[in-house]
């Protein structure tokens, strides 16, 4: 029997603006159309408007009007989503390449809000993790599309609106220097989504997806759902105890084997890369390009509170404390 779900009336969601710098919510007109990769190559892309102030309206219908896609964006804004929940070490295999026992609950961490970054955009990367240190995840995300709390693993997927492709972009050197993954997965627009949403009327259970990532066009993770250690209707269930998902959350459900960490000689992301991270199904191609920013002059200093008692100044153009 097929499962029930938050009831979504399309099949694939984008979100873009069109000629006239307008921003719609659509649905494209080939369904069959991996977009991200059409746009990152430069193929029309065609759209029908939806009227709807929300990707989980439940109201949701097709205008009649067909808008060109100028620009693709996020199908989710900041203000949507609120901070972005992820789990790490969620694959059996990606748990062997990193030589650790399997977790027994998924571990959980956030990404603010501002890592969003729009589908076909330029990642900037900080100076402070320019040191060969800037690995690539394709992930697959759950989008939340009605409110929960205490869901069981048999009820979760009622809740979800659909699913997209992450790329939980990390800053391996500044992951080591803490327990805590926040500072190191959490720079601006360091989490790339997109391109769409799909639905789940289109796929009601995402177990059997595919997940591959290409720099500069040489495959560099090729991996399945079919090899997570929990199905995503547990990992649901799990975030859901005694904290409310609300409609917009997104999930990301961590990453299969073949990150730069693991490689031999270790392969890390340059300025000028071009990635792209590809779910099968429908998901589509993510494709951003990584962009070195530019260090502060020489002299300009921020200071940081290292702990109360002890204050350092760093040196933003050598990169050293004093």
């Amino acid at each position: 029997m097929p499962i029930k779900t938050s009831g979504a009336t399309w099949l694939r969601l984008i979100r873009f603006e069109d000629e006239h710098g307008e921003v719609h919510l659509g649905e494209p007109v080939d369904n069959e159309l991996d977009i991200g990769l059409a746009v990152a190559e430069g193929t029309p892309v065609l759209a029908h408007v939806l009227d709807a102030e929300t990707p989980w309206d439940a109201d949701a219908r097709r205008t009649g009007e067909t808008k060109l896609v100028v620009r693709l964006l996020c199908p989710l804004t900041p203000q949507q989503t609120g901070a972005i929940r992820a789990t790490g070490l969620s694959y059996i295999d990606h748990a062997k390449e990193m030589k650790l026992a399997l977790p027994i609950v998924p571990s959980l961490f956030f990404k603010p809000a501002a890592t969003l970054a729009d589908p076909n955009s330029a990642v900037p990367v900080p100076p402070v993790a320019q040191d060969d240190e800037v690995d690539y995840e394709v992930e697959l995300a759950i989008v939340i599309g009605r409110r929960c709390k205490n869901v069981t693993k048999e009820d979760a997927l009622k809740h979800v609106l659909g699913w997209t492709v992450v790329n939980d972009l990390t800053a391996r050197k500044q992951q080591d220097t803490s327990s805590q993954w926040g500072y190191a997965k959490g720079f601006d627009s360091f989490c790339p989504l997109g391109p769409c949403i799909v639905s789940t009327r289109l796929l009601p259970d995402p177990k059997e997806v595919v997940l591959q990532t290409f720099v500069n066009g040489d495959i560099r993770q090729d991996g399945t759902a079919r090899k997570m250690i929990w199905h995503v209707s547990e990992i649901i269930s799990y975030l859901s105890q005694g904290s409310t998902l609300l409609p917009g959350t997104v999930i990301s459900t961590g990453t299969p084997p073949g990150i730069g960490w693991s490689r031999v000689p270790r392969a890390w992301l340059k300025d000028g890369d071009e990635v792209r991270c590809h779910i099968s199904h429908g998901l589509g191609t993510l494709v951003n390009t990584i962009t070195y920013e530019r260090a502060r002059p020489p002299g300009d200093q921020v200071s940081f509170l290292v702990s109360p008692s002890v204050h350092h100044t760093f040196a933003a153009d050598r990169g050293t404390c004093s």
